[in-house]
């Protein structure tokens, strides 16, 4: 199984880009991890909805390349479906036995989605109603993806 994260822009704080390094670290053993980083699009102060949706749709399609046609497209998205930790590594579990070899996690913009990228995701995920920096929801989705490996394996998380 290959997991890869796609994201729009760097993560930038040490504390981190530490803690996605360890869980980067710690998933070597369940599964192969890539990351990506696309780059973001300045937002002028005072955008439009017009330039907004622009937006949004260039960073979708620097996104889009990253994405082949088989991949299994999991989108981060505050408006998506909610799901528990068992929940999501029932979801992993699933893509693995239906012969998907690729799941890949999609962290937008401070914008948000383009309708394009949208559109492709075979799954919208919300990690809480709450609204989460990007670069600290890295941090938090690998560290799920990790406790899901952790479940699929049946194997104790915390002692």
């Amino acid at each position: 199984m290959k997991i890869r994260i796609i994201c729009v822009g760097k993560l930038k704080e040490k504390y981190l880009n530490a803690g996605v390094e360890e869980y980067l670290k710690r998933l070597q053993g369940y599964c192969k991890v890539e990351v990506y980083e696309v780059a973001d699009e300045s937002i002028p102060d005072n955008c439009s909805l017009a330039n907004e949706i622009i937006i949004k749709s260039k960073e979708g399609r620097k996104i889009l390349d990253k994405i082949k046609q088989d991949d299994y497209v999991i989108l981060l998205d505050v408006a998506g479906k909610e799901l528990d930790s068992i929940e999501m590594a029932k979801q992993i579990e699933g893509c693995m036995l239906s012969g998907k070899s690729t799941i890949d996690f999609v962290i937008g913009g401070s914008l948000g989605h383009g309708q394009e990228l949208i559109d492709r995701a075979n799954l919208r995920l919300s990690f809480s109603k709450m609204t989460f920096p990007h670069q600290l929801m890295r941090l938090i989705l690998v560290e799920q993806i990790y406790r899901s490996f952790k479940i699929i394996k049946n194997e104790t998380y915390h002692k």
